[in-house]
């Protein structure tokens, strides 16, 4: 048995994956960590101050962070420290908040870090991939729309495609929206939409003369990303120490 926490236990994300731990056979939810004390499916669920008692208590083997930057990072730094391997789902992450995480992992704890755990966007990337390696020359447009609440803009999904986009075709500029006269050249349009509560949907258009592909995914409920977490909780969980992602999860 796999023995799991969850940061941001009272979270949307965190209460979603916290139940699928909790129902999943092979993993045992010993409780979490977030702003305020308290429990969740019996469980207790400390502030963030303590997690480093938590740990040391309750000794999961695998800490499961769907957070935000500033907070996540901490807790990856405590978790490292105390040999737990890692599943972080936050985005959103400086350059400087970057290195401190590959500096308290590296050569220390196993960690599977990504902007998207949902198997059907893992998937959406590798056709991108395809896709982009075949169209270099072609114009390339990237929207993505997520709820109101969300911080971090554009998504860390939509700048993975982004990242892919340019390994296949070349550095590119980033175009942030459009307004008044601009004429296009070589870059990638990038679109931010923000509203109600949409999940997440993003889209890669590739055009050129007389022909267009749009690739699209959409997320109709956040437990896709939850059992993808889950997917890499299982995994990761004896894995040599390095930094992963869905790719080595999923072996695609």
């Amino acid at each position: 048995m796999i023995k799991v926490a969850v940061c941001g236990a009272f979270g949307r994300m965190g209460t979603i994956i916290a139940n699928m731990v909790h129902e999943d056979p092979e993993l045992e939810f010993i409780g979490g960590v977030d702003l305020r004390a308290g429990e969740v499916l019996g469980k207790p669920v400390v502030v963030s101050d303590e997690l480093a008692a938590f740990l040391e208590e309750k000794s999961p083997d695998v800490l499961i962070d769907f957070t935000v930057a500033a907070a996540s990072v901490r807790n990856i730094e405590i978790a490292a420290a105390h040999g737990v391997a890692l599943v972080i789902g936050t985005t959103g992450f400086s350059e400087e908040e970057e290195e401190r995480i590959r500096k308290a992992t590296e050569g220390v704890v196993p960690i599977v870090k990504t902007t998207n755990f949902s198997v059907g966007v893992n998937t959406f990337w590798e056709l991108i991939r395809h896709a982009a390696s075949l169209l270099a020359d072609y114009d390339c447009e990237v929207t993505e729309a997520h709820h109101r609440y969300k911080k971090d803009a554009p998504s860390g999904t939509a700048r993975t495609i982004i990242s892919i986009l340019e390994e296949e075709m070349g550095a590119r500029e980033k175009m942030y929206g459009r307004v008044g006269m601009t004429e296009r050249g070589d870059e990638i349009g990038v679109h931010v939409i923000r509203g109600g509560d949409i999940v997440g949907d993003h889209s890669v258009l590739l055009s050129g003369n007389f022909e267009t592909i749009e690739l699209s995914h959409r997320a109709y409920d956040r437990s896709v990303f939850a059992r993808g977490a889950i997917r890499a909780a299982r995994w990761v969980s004896g894995q040599a120490p390095s930094m992963y992602t869905m790719k080595e999860v999923l072996g695609l």
